[in-house]
C-alpha cells in the first residue's frame, strides 16, 4: 500500500508536474477559498486539475468575494502566457454550471481526464459515478443537500456541526470504499496506472491489482488537502498545521479497515 509522503506543507519552493484540488464547494459557508487561493499562488506546477464540485449548487448569488477571487485567479492561470494547463473535471455539484463557468473561467470541462507523465498513465474522475446511493436516489440526495446547505447558515461560526455531519455521511455510506473500488476497476479498464478521485471529502490512498488510487479530499474541513505529482511520485498534502499527526493517522487507519472489508485494497 502506498504511503502518505507529506503531512503538512508550507506551499513554497516546489515545482510539480500536476497539482490536483477538488470539492471546493464555492458558495458554501464551509468553503476555504482563501486558503486554496493562497496555496495555488505559492506552488509552481505545469498542470492544474480541478477535480470536481467546484461549486456548492446552481445559486451563484451565494458566491462570496473570496470565492470570486479564487475563480479570478484560476482564470489568470489559464492564460496561455502562464503555460499552465488548467483542467476541470465535472463533479455532481457542478452540473448545470460547467458550460457557463468554463467560458467565464477559461478552462475546458471533462467527465474524466487522462494524461501520461514519467512513463505512467494517470486518470482523474470526480467519483460520484461510483456512489450508488447518489445515482439511485437523486431526489433524496437533493433534499439532503438542501437541508445541509441551510444548516450551515445557522451553525456556529466554526461550523463544527456541519463538518461533523459531513464526515459521518461519508462513513455511513461507506463512500471511501465504494469510490476506491469503482475507480480502480475503471482505471484497469482504461489501462491507467494511477487514478484520482474526489467526492468523498476524505483524502486517502490505496492500491489493488498494481493500480494506485488517491483521493484528493476537500476544502470544506479543518484539514484541507491537495495532491501533487512529480518525478518523486504522488503526494497528499495536508494544508492546516492545526491538524495533528495523530488525527491524520487515526483517519487513515479507519479508512484502511473499511477498504479491506470491502475488497478495495490488497496487502
Amino acid at each position: 500500500m502506498a504511503k502518505i509522503h507529506k503531512l503538512f506543507d508550507t506551499f513554497e519552493g516546489h515545482d510539480y508536474d500536476t497539482l490536483i484540488i477538488s470539492d471546493l464547494h464555492l458558495g458554501s459557508e464551509l468553503s476555504r477559498a482563501d486558503d486554496a487561493c493562497r496555496m495555488l499562488k505559492g506552488a509552481t506546477f505545469r498542470r492544474l486539475i480541478l477535480l470536481g464540485d467546484m461549486f456548492c449548487d446552481l445559486n451563484l448569488r451565494r458566491l462570496k468575494k473570496q470565492h470570486w477571487g479564487l475563480l479570478s485567479y484560476i482564470r489568470k492561470l489559464s492564460n496561455p502566457k502562464r503555460q499552465v494547463e488548467v483542467v476541470w473535471v465535472e463533479g455532481n455539484h457542478d452540473r448545470g454550471l460547467s458550460e457557463v463557468m468554463s467560458h467565464l473561467v477559461g478552462v475546458r470541462v471533462y467527465q474524466e481526464y487522462s494524461w501520461k507523465f514519467a512513463n505512467r498513465s494517470y486518470l482523474a474522475i470526480h467519483g460520484h459515478q461510483f456512489d450508488r446511493f447518489l445515482v439511485n436516489n437523486a431526489a433524496i440526495s437533493a433534499a439532503g443537500e438542501f437541508v445541509y446547505t441551510h444548516l450551515q447558515k445557522i451553525d456556529s461560526r466554526r461550523r463544527s456541526l456541519s463538518r461533523f455531519l459531513d464526515r459521518q455521511n461519508t462513513k455511513w455510506l461507506r463512500l471511501s470504499a465504494k469510490v476506491a473500488k469503482g475507480a480502480i476497476d475503471l482505471a484497469k479498464a482504461r489501462g491507467a496506472d494511477v487514478v484520482f478521485c474526489g467526492h468523498t471529502h476524505r483524502a486517502m490512498q490505496s492500491q489493488r491489482d498494481g493500480i494506485l488510487y488517491f483521493n484528493s479530499g476537500c476544502w470544506t474541513t479543518e484539514d484541507p488537502t491537495y495532491i501533487t505529482v512529480n518525478h518523486s511520485g504522488v503526494e497528499i498534502h495536508y494544508c492546516d498545521a492545526q491538524v495533528t499527526t495523530s488525527q491524520v493517522f487515526a483517519d487513515m487507519q479507519s479508512d484502511v479497515s473499511t477498504l479491506a472489508t470491502h475488497g478495495a485494497i490488497s496487502n
